[in-house]
């Protein structure tokens, strides 16, 4: 029988302890995440506005564009996972994704016309498919079973911190230099100094190595995940169906009244609603068992939409950007969490997978969203809560938590 990661005790340096303090690697991805985060978050916190009432795209357009860059996003992540299990090596794949996704924000220094913009938002995005799934092993493999939903947490409110400060800094340099042409240039080129930073942050932290599968193909890689992580994907296919782009929130926002400015500051409370529920929902789902946390997040999202069929003042638009913060810390970090216990052996390749699988079927999520949302944004998300619905009935009948690993 092979040991895995879990069977192996963990020394102090290697792992957190439930109790005691964070491993100071969690800190320092979360920190590598936090100045990424802030360098893109300037850039997407305007993105959508500016797309379709500057540049001038439609909501259409915008609709295929973010399913596109979602699509992007997971391209890579099997190919990433597999390679980095097969390896062994999570830190130079990770590495290689932050550069990427740096580089490309320099196309927006040279252009911000409606293809230029296009072409950002997809580019950018194959640099955060690249680097999630070794860096989110990696992160697994620094944090104990016991705690591990609050180490994810932990790690993903750092990352949603530099999601706060970005868009404060855009809504800083849109009220100091005006809604103008060079404002926007100044802005993509402020947003690519903590860019730059992260690289050089991540470059200096040890890697951490797992055993390597280094004769294993990509199918015998699918063949030995664990049924448990199959099943799941069932559900989680079914709910990425619903899980259209935030931007349609932030149309949604304009639409009701509030300017540019103000739905980058409604961005900004978001994100601040997610740093602070992160940990707490991973401390809960350590308690209560992540299976839980999992379908909460799929009912929040069910209530939200709802809301949103119904919402029209500007009170309203408020609690539902807190609302949805809390929700996104629930998907974005308590997914993870829950994928590695149920795949303790090839974690990269899971997440990998889940991306792909996922970010695939964001696609027509998104084209579906923005072809409902030219007839009424009302149908866009009647739907999304009707699916969330239908994954939490998947998520119950498969119980993917209960199910054998081989």
């Amino acid at each position: 029988m092979s040991l895995t990661p879990d069977d192996i005790p963990a020394s102090p340096a290697s792992a957190d302890v439930p109790g005691s303090r964070l491993h100071p690697d969690v800190l320092k991805l979360g920190l590598v995440s936090f100045l990424t985060d802030l360098s893109s978050e300037m850039i997407f916190s305007v993105f959508a506005v500016f797309f379709t009432t500057v540049a001038g795209a439609s909501a259409a357009l915008l609709g295929l564009i973010e399913g596109l860059a979602d699509f992007s996003a997971s391209s890579l992540n099997y190919l990433a996972g597999w390679l980095s299990d097969r390896s062994g090596r999570r830190k130079g794949f990770a590495t290689a994704g932050y550069a990427f996704s740096t580089l490309a924000k320099l196309i927006l220094l040279v252009s911000s016309s409606i293809v230029g913009l296009s072409v950002f938002r997809v580019i950018e995005r194959l640099g955060k498919g690249f680097r999630g799934p070794p860096r989110d092993a990696w992160l697994s493999s620094i944090a104990a079973k016991e705690s591990r939903g609050y180490a994810f947490g932990v790690h993903k409110a750092l990352d949603k911190s530099g999601a706060v400060l970005g868009p404060l800094v855009a809504y800083g340099l849109l009220k100091w230099l005006g809604e103008s042409a060079s404002t926007y240039s100044t802005l993509f080129l402020v947003a690519f100094v903590p860019a730059v930073a992260s690289v050089m942050v991540l470059s200096r932290i040890p890697d951490q190595r797992a055993a390597p599968h280094a004769r294993e193909s990509v199918r015998e890689n699918w063949q030995q995940l664990s049924p448990g992580f199959k099943r799941f994907l069932l559900p989680a296919g079914v709910f990425a169906l619903a899980y259209f782009s935030l931007g349609f929130l932030m149309v949604k926002a304009h639409d009701v009244g509030f300017g540019l400015t103000e739905v980058v500051l409604l961005y900004a409370l978001f994100n601040a609603t997610c740093v602070v529920a992160a940990p707490l929902v991973g401390r809960l789902g350590d308690h209560v068992g992540r299976s839980r946390i999992v379908v909460l997040g799929y009912a929040l999202y069910a209530a939200l939409n709802v809301w949103l069929v119904l919402a029209g003042s500007r009170p309203e638009m408020v609690g539902i950007f807190c609302l949805y913060g809390v929700f996104y810390a629930i998907e974005e970090s308590q997914s993870k969490a829950f994928i590695a216990d149920l795949e303790p052996e090839r974690r990269a390749t899971a997440v990998g997978v889940y991306n792909f699988v996922t970010g695939g079927l964001y696609l027509p999520a998104s084209l579906v969203a923005g072809a409902l949302w030219a007839v009424a944004p009302r149908l866009a998300f009647g739907l999304a809560a009707l699916l969330s619905l239908a994954a939490m009935v998947v998520f119950a009948v498969l119980q993917p938590a209960a199910a054998g690993r081989r």
